[in-house]
């Protein structure tokens, strides 16, 4: 039976019971503690007692709490602390850790990684971790990484105590759970939201009020390019079916995947995160939830990252469930929805199959994530109509082909050719699951940019010593 930490309602007792997680949780957040209450304080008293070597768990995307990563850094510095970890996904807004005189006493343990860390990852000064998003829960809960301290943004708390995570759940919930001493921020314009993302109050060591500091936004371009239209074309009108559970990264191409499915009926959202892209099919009543096996009626969700509109529709919304990314990406409860339809972008793909998502060549782009989850929990959908998509433009702006004979010196590998079933790019579909790398070659040869077609097709006659066909 699943551990207490894992909260899993709506999934049924027969799926519950074929699990083996046996990792529990140092400390439950959903109940008060009465008689306890946290040290209410100014920012710069709120980390009095900090050592030096402290881990240290920051909530991220949305929910970064920015002023308290600058309170911790000018603490750190005022009190000549060293080897202090930060252990986070994407963070965004300001890295004042990074400066000189601070970047020798903190360092980052990027678990992915976004672009204000890019450059710090590559030159040294942050560390890169790889790991599956739905396994990072486990580092905690299993001591790989223990936890001294869970910075977090809360929404204040309520008449009874109740605060919420927000935005952010993924993570984070684990994180709290199982942290020595929570920091929390409590921020009115935090969304309070339902599901595994409720605290207590009386769970937190300290509390500081900051009302002033606004959630961190996504920043939409006017519209998605030609290609990204084409692609999400592509996909809503061939491998999107009325009914589907649908997830979706985050880029243009999967922005342009729902722009394109104004048409279709009864899609539920089953996902690691989403965007403004499913508001509209809310209110056009394409996205219902109806059919779903797990949270029937509810968007299940782990993280959200975009406006302040999006995040005005969360609060106090129950048609949004926010869940632990342990169980959300967890493919063994993916894939008991119907029609699981995942739609993941790509840097680039091999001939073969193979899927580069989080680098480009030696340099680090963004991590694992979910792609692998989802992936894997639509290619097993329990009904057999799972379709895993990887979509990507067949060309760069600078005209480099996306399709390659053989990948950049360096880059890793985060779909698998054993994983990959259908390749999207605006000239087409690829569908490799089942196909040798002879036919491999060609579906993907076939939706290449046409003036890469003749050099690919010469390089995996090299590479394969055979013509690619399809036969």
């Amino acid at each position: 039976m699943l551990a207490n930490s894992i909260l899993l309602r709506g999934i049924s007792t027969s799926s519950l019971a074929a699990r083996s997680t046996r990792w529990v949780d140092r400390h439950e957040i959903a109940y008060p503690v009465f008689g306890k209450e946290p040290r209410w304080t100014s920012i710069d008293k709120a980390f009095d007692g900090l050592k030096s070597g402290s881990n240290i768990f920051v909530h991220g995307i949305a929910a970064t709490p920015t002023p308290l990563l600058k309170a911790l850094c000018a603490h750190v510095v005022g009190n000549d602390l060293k080897n202090i970890k930060l252990h986070h996904l994407h963070l965004e807004g300001e890295t004042p850790w990074l400066e000189p005189e601070v970047r020798d006493r903190i360092r980052s343990n990027s678990l992915f990684t976004g672009a204000n860390l890019r450059a710090a990852v590559s030159e040294g000064f942050a560390d890169f971790n790889s790991c599956f998003l739905h396994e990072v829960p486990m580092l905690f809960r299993k001591g790989v990484i223990n936890l001294d301290i869970a910075l977090i943004q809360v929404s204040p708390p309520d008449a009874n105590g109740f605060c919420s995570l927000g935005t952010s759940v993924d993570t984070a919930r684990a994180a709290i759970t199982n942290a020595d001493h929570i920091i929390a921020l409590a921020n009115k314009n935090m969304p309070r939201t339902f599901g595994d993302g409720l605290i207590h109050a009386s769970h937190f060591d300290v509390l500081v009020e900051d009302n002033t500091h606004k959630l961190h936004e996504r920043h939409f371009s006017k519209g998605p390019s030609d290609q990204a239209a084409t692609i999400g074309k592509i996909i809503a009108d061939n491998l999107v079916d009325n009914g589907a559970t649908l997830q979706m990264g985050i880029g243009g191409i999967p922005d342009a995947a729902l722009a394109a499915l104004q048409d279709h009926k009864d899609l539920g959202i089953h996902t690691e995160m989403f965007s403004d892209g499913v508001l509209p099919l809310l209110q056009k009543n394409v996205i219902t939830n109806g059919n779903k096996i797990i949270h029937p009626g509810k968007l299940v969700v782990s993280f959200v990252y975009g406006s302040t509109e999006l995040y005005n529709f969360l609060h106090d919304n129950p048609l949004v469930e926010f869940g632990d990314v342990q169980w959300v990406n967890d493919p063994a409860i993916i894939r008991q929805n119907p029609k699981v339809t995942a739609i993941n972008s790509a840097v680039e793909i091999d001939l073969t199959g193979q899927v580069v998502s989080d680098s480009v060549g030696k340099r680090f782009l963004s991590g694992f994530g979910g792609q692998v989850d989802f992936i894997r929990g639509a290619a097993v959908c329990d009904d057999g109509l799972g379709r895993p998509i990887i979509a990507l433009p067949s060309i760069t702006a600078k005209g480099t082909s996306k399709i390659v004979p053989y990948l950049q010196e360096g880059a890793g590998v985060v779909t698998s050719r054993a994983h990959v079933h259908y390749v999207v790019t605006e000239f087409g579909i690829a569908q490799l699951w089942g196909k040798n790398m002879r036919q491999r070659a060609y579906e993907l040869i076939k939706i290449a940019h046409p003036s890469t077609r003749e050099n690919l097709e010469k390089e995996a006659f090299k590479r394969l010593k055979v013509m690619p066909s399809a036969d």
